[in-house]
């Protein structure tokens, strides 16, 4: 069986996630990492695979079926997401919610030129949780979403703290409210408030001769990240910080709360739930399966860009649809 060839595109915490998430896929081989850094700095774990400067990338257009773009959602998608659909299928994680219509529609027309496949903001939220939110909706037409995230790592929350003068080290646990959520579960529909919804807690390292207070209230009051939760700040050593606070969890639950009947007198609560140990690696993992998808699509000759909304869920799977027939339907 042909294999399907993959490049990635970055080599931070997503990029490390798929260079072994590809290791569980038989059916899938990683041709190359590409990287804007010194090729040679990088010291990857397959070491038959090439690091190859990201300028070179051209080179590999008849050896990559899938390019999986691991960079970031503030400047580098916006970009590269446009870049590369000029000559390759591609998959990212592009999450900046607010910005995915505008963003679609630059990749789209890249995608459409080159004859490609693009499946934009791949990953668990957006992503899984957006599929998830569409199906209970269509399934619960009279209803509420509710989506909440955590207890884990807001990665982005976390590069907001340490750009605050004074912060050594910094990073930040997002915390679902759980009186808000047994609300949801009980079918009270309840309005909920930013703040009733999720806690964001802070523990930070300070530099020496920074004051603690000025730091805190900076990041308290941040504004479209902390100012309008509640926000506990803790101010800790660099020690406790190095022995509890370097790995990556996180997780959520979508949940849909809606009534059935004459008398619309049936509450029907659907949830969905992840509860990860390594944010990095699952989202990785989660890319990897719409590559797949990607490669079958572009075949079939779907071009253009995706959402997750446009995948049919059997591509996402190496197995056959007999199998997947006898075995999971």
């Amino acid at each position: 069986m042909k294999k399907i060839r993959i490049g990635i595109v970055g080599y931070g915490n997503i990029g490390k996630g798929l260079e072994l998430a590809v290791k569980q896929n038989p059916d899938m081989e990683l041709v190359a990492i590409f990287t804007r850094r010194s090729p040679e700095s990088l010291k990857i774990n397959t070491p038959d695979v090439p690091v190859v400067s990201v300028t070179e990338a051209e080179n590999y257009v008849n050896n990559i079926d899938v390019m999986i773009l691991c960079t970031g959602s503030a400047t580098d998608l916006p970009k590269q997401g446009v870049q590369f659909a000029k000559m390759f299928n591609t998959v990212d994680s592009y999450d900046t919610h607010a910005k995915i219509p505008e963003y679609y529609e630059n990749v789209n027309e890249s995608a459409l030129f080159s004859g490609k496949t693009s499946i934009i903001s791949v990953g668990w939220d957006p992503g899984l949780f957006s599929m998830i939110r569409m199906i209970s909706g269509a399934v619960l037409p009279e209803g509420k979403d509710y989506t909440f995230w955590g207890k884990g790592v807001s990665q982005g929350h976390s590069d907001a703290i340490r750009r605050v003068r004074g912060v050594k080290k910094g990073i930040q646990y997002t915390i679902p409210v759980e009186k808000a959520i047994e609300r949801v579960r009980r079918g009270e529909n309840p309005e909920l408030t930013t703040k009733q919804k999720h806690i964001r807690e802070c523990f930070v390292v300070v530099q020496e001769g920074y004051d603690k207070n000025q730091i805190e209230n900076e990041i308290k009051t941040m504004p479209n990240y902390f100012a309008d939760y509640e926000t506990e700040v803790h101010f800790i050593s660099e020690e406790e910080f190095n022995n509890n606070h370097t790995q990556m969890p996180h997780g959520g639950l979508v949940l849909r709360s809606g009534v059935t009947g004459n008398e619309k007198e049936n509450k029907q609560v659907i949830e969905f739930s992840l509860n990860l140990e390594s944010n990095p690696e699952f989202t990785s993992s989660v890319l990897l399966a719409y590559a797949r998808a990607a490669y079958r699509m572009n075949i079939e000759g779907l071009k253009g860009a995706k959402t997750v909304f446009d995948v049919p869920i059997a591509y996402l799977s190496p197995k056959r649809g007999s199998e997947l027939i006898k075995n999971l339907l």
